[in-house]
């Protein structure tokens, strides 16, 4: 079907972006799915490939399609809306933003503290905690990759084939009665690599959002520290502020001296 243009009419690289949105809003191109070439568009709506190239750049920049050099254009995937509301988990998280979350533990076993993790966990450099590995998935899409250490007594309550299905969270509070009363997040942006960038389906140096999450039980007890990479076209935090009447200013805990690799 030809497009023209004319007497005020947006322009033709705008209305074949509409037209593409509309397909990707109706369902007619599915989340993940390929678009048709720039040439097939282009003989389908009668515009040059000019045109066809300003169209999606137009929705690349939107973050509905993404470019992969070699391989095509693609609708992006759904993207997830989180909020800091409160403590939660994954499943909670993927359950709220209309998701089917599921996991797949990558590694499972005990090792000694690094002296980073001993300070999260309140513990002496060297003492032997459980590390667990999982690749985290929405709608079977990968979307985080998590390392999580936990203290010897709460980690051993775990088990690996169990965490493909539950959360650890859940298996601590609901399963052993360990209450979470309250936990940190810190966030950052850094480069997806190595083994983070090959679980998360990116290319080294891809952005992806760094969050680093421990909960506490009573007695203010860590019972775990987690590092979370969650792909960075994928993921989005809310959070809903209201301003000190008083005019008190925001503390700055620290600025990154530069973007590093995850």
């Amino acid at each position: 079907m030809a497009m023209r243009t004319g007497g005020g009419e947006p322009a033709l690289y705008w209305q074949l972006a509409e037209r593409v949105r509309g397909r990707i809003a109706d369902g007619r191109y599915a989340d993940g799915a390929q678009l048709p070439t720039e040439e097939a568009l282009g003989r389908e709506f009668g515009v040059s490939r000019i045109t066809v190239r300003a169209a999606l750049d137009r929705l690349v920049a939107e973050g509905l399609v993404r470019r992969e050099r070699g391989r095509g254009t693609f609708v992006a995937a759904r993207p997830v809306a989180l909020d800091l509301e409160r403590f939660t988990d994954f499943a909670e998280d993927m359950a709220a933003a209309g998701f089917a979350p599921s996991s797949h533990v990558s590694h499972f076993g005990e090792e000694p503290a690094t002296a980073e993790v001993a300070a999260q966990l309140g513990i002496a450099p060297g003492t032997p905690i459980v590390r667990v590995d999982r690749l985290r998935l929405a709608d079977d899409r990968p979307l985080a990759f998590d390392r999580t250490y936990l203290p010897l007594r709460f980690g051993r309550l775990l088990d690996r084939a169990a965490l493909a299905t539950t959360t650890i969270l859940r298996r601590l509070e609901a399963d052993c009665g360990i209450p979470v009363i309250a936990g940190r997040y810190a966030i950052a942006a850094t480069l997806a690599a190595g083994e983070v960038a090959a679980a998360l389906d990116l290319a080294p140096g891809a952005p992806v959002l760094l969050v680093h999450r421990t909960p506490r039980t009573t007695g203010d007890t860590p019972l775990f520290h987690q590092q979370r990479h969650y792909r960075g076209d994928r993921i989005s935090y809310t959070l809903d502020l209201r301003r000190d009447t008083a005019g008190t200013p925001t503390r700055v805990v620290a600025l990154a001296r530069r973007y590093g690799p995850a």
